[in-house]
């Protein structure tokens, strides 16, 4: 029976009914097995025809997956990642703690991420620009772009960093999402009204990932995700946090005692840092909070 089998990537999910792509191309419906599916857009799978539909069987070990997970439930975005593109822009203004969340969660799951900075021809830019400061000097790629205003530009600093990658797109509702899938695959709007219709969801599409090849070849892909307000980090021991922040992480090994937690403790190579000025003071409130979160525990 296993021999039968045919590989394929899932592409859209809604409850137990997946879209599935052959490597012709085919896009099969399929349902799963049992009464709950823990597939997500990018896993490779092992199904076979049942019916007018197909069935999944088997899925492949994953590479990564990117999740969050909060007190009451875990939310997984997608597996088998090449890299996460987390979008923010001046207006509305981003939160910092989402952001550094995101970047936590990629680097907990081995995920490597750039930041891409939208709506740089508004006036308020130069303000967010200067609070990204501190990622670009940990060594966070930062990509500026006008997806709006100057989208050849866009489409040109975007065309290195996506091609040939399968690539997660995230970012808070309001920060470009749409616009910059629109702008580099034209013929979104007709994918998500061919997956829609499979799945009879309507426009509840709209608020589930969808995967998007960038060209006929499909040597290149995107994988757009529903908004977020957010994002429970519950998966990160607290201990494991400083190591999960790289302007925190270069100054881990000088602290006096092996389990320091960089907070209050004497002879602390982290808080030495802060004091010169090399740890700035939102990443110290953003370690703080999330250090506080994570060593909460709930009965």
């Amino acid at each position: 029976m296993t021999a039968a089998l045919a590989p394929g990537l899932v592409v859209a999910t809604h409850g137990r009914l997946v879209m599935v792509e052959t490597p012709e191309g085919q896009r099969v419906l399929c349902h799963t097995r049992g009464k709950k599916s823990d597939l997500v857009v990018g896993d490779h799978v092992r199904w076979q025809v049942a019916g007018d539909a197909g069935v999944v069987e088997s899925t492949e070990p994953r590479r990564n997956l990117l999740f969050r997970q909060d007190e009451w439930r875990t939310k997984s975005f997608a597996a088998n990642l090449d890299q996460l593109l987390v979008l923010v822009a001046p207006e509305p203004v981003f939160s910092e703690s989402q952001l550094t969340r995101a970047l936590i969660a990629a680097a907990d799951a081995g995920i490597p991420a750039t930041i891409g900075f939208n709506k740089i021809d508004l006036a308020s830019a130069a303000l967010a620009r200067e609070r990204l400061a501190p990622y670009r000097a940990m060594g966070v790629a930062v990509v500026e772009l006008a997806l709006k205003k100057e989208p050849e530009a866009a489409r040109a600093a975007l065309a290195t960093l996506l091609q040939g990658r399968t690539t997660l797109v995230l970012g808070p509702s309001g920060m470009g999402k749409s616009t910059l899938i629109n702008l580099l695959v034209p013929a979104a709007e007709a994918q998500v009204g061919e997956i829609s219709q499979a799945l009879n969801t309507g426009r509840h599409t709209t608020t589930s990932t969808r995967w998007y090849w960038m060209d006929a070849s499909r040597s290149g892909a995107l994988i757009d995700s529903p908004g977020f307000q957010e994002f429970g980090l519950r998966q990160v021991a607290p201990e494991q946090l400083a190591a999960l922040m790289p302007d925190f992480a270069r100054h881990l090994g000088q602290c006096r005692f092996h389990n320091c937690s960089h907070r209050h403790e004497p002879g602390c190579g982290v808080r030495e840092a802060v004091a010169r000025g090399e740890i700035g003071p939102s990443r110290v409130r953003i370690y703080e909070e999330l250090f506080e979160e994570l060593s909460a525990r709930r009965w």
